[in-house]
This record gives C-alpha cells, sequence and structure tokens, in this order.
C-alpha cells in the first residue's frame, strides 16, 4: 500500500526588541515569514529554530503557536509526484542574538514595522497566513485552504 505524502512546515513572526519583524525575500515568492519543512527526528520548534538560523542568520527562542495551516489543494512535488497536503505551523518568536544574512532560500532579510508586512507580501495566501499570526490574541487559527486558484475554505479558532 502506497501511503500519501504529507508535509510538515513551520513558520516564524519573528520580532527583535524593536517591536519589528523578520521577513525574507524568498526567489519564488516574494517576501514571506521565515520557515520550512520539518526534517525527520525534528521536532516543530527545532524545525523552526534551524530554519530561521538557515535563512536569516537569527537566533531565536519560540514563544507561542499562533496558527496551523492546512493546504488541502493538488500539490505536484518538482519530480512530478503528488503531496496529498501540507500543513504549517505558525509560532511567535523573539530574535535573541546574531546577524542578519541572505542564503540561497533568501534573497533578502530584514526587520519590517508590523504595519508594513501585508502591503510586502506578494502572495494572497501568505497574506492571510501572516495576518492569521499578527491578529494572534490567544486563540490558534486553524486554517484550511488550496492554492492555484487560491481558495480559503474553512477559519476557526481554538
Amino acid at each position: 500500500m502506497n501511503f500519501p505524502v504529507h508535509i510538515v512546515a513551520v513558520g516564524g513572526l519573528i520580532e527583535n526588541d524593536e517591536g519589528k519583524v523578520l521577513m525574507v525575500k524568498s526567489p519564488d515568492r516574494g517576501w514571506e515569514i521565515p520557515g520550512g519543512q520539518v526534517e525527520k527526528g525534528e521536532t516543530l520548534t527545532e524545525a523552526l529554530k534551524r530554519e530561521i538560523k538557515e535563512e536569516t542568520g537569527i537566533d531565536i527562542e519560540v514563544l507561542n503557536l499562533t496558527a496551523v495551516h492546512s493546504n488541502i489543494g493538488e500539490i505536484i512535488q518538482r519530480d512530478a509526484s503528488p503531496i496529498a497536503s501540507i500543513v504549517s505551523f505558525g509560532f511567535t518568536g523573539k530574535a535573541i542574538s546574531g546577524e542578519l544574512t541572505t542564503s540561497e532560500e533568501s534573497l533578502e532579510v530584514n526587520w519590517f514595522d508590523r504595519d508594513q508586512i501585508l502591503d510586502v507580501i506578494n502572495e494572497d495566501f501568505t497574506r492571510d497566513k501572516v495576518k492569521c499570526m499578527l491578529d494572534y490574541k490567544g486563540r490558534v487559527a486553524y486554517v484550511v485552504f488550496s492554492r492555484n486558484p487560491y481558495i480559503l475554505h474553512e477559519v476557526q479558532y481554538i
């Protein structure tokens, strides 16, 4: 029996001491919060810390789980194999050390004022994802969507 492939990912809304939010400019998607796929044997928070360090040069403290986003649309990997879903966990965090640096996954890295973030994001699904995280008030957003075209199927706060 072939089991479906599911990807687990993490993303972080990371603030510095001045209250600015860390953003990366992806070669494929434009400006977004840093994050990526969880690797075998990693916890969600370990993956978040690793991804943010790799993409931005910043070490973080993870604070709160703010959102769970489930992409249920048809997803095809680069090798043409299907992915059943992508589940992404969004966290808040605080920068604790490091210097901004780019990587293969980040063309630019910068700190943005909270009220500027949504204006620099190009993709609708990324904007909605970050908006949920910015609006966090103690209840985790559970969001179900699909892309190409972007359709928001369900939003619950739990």
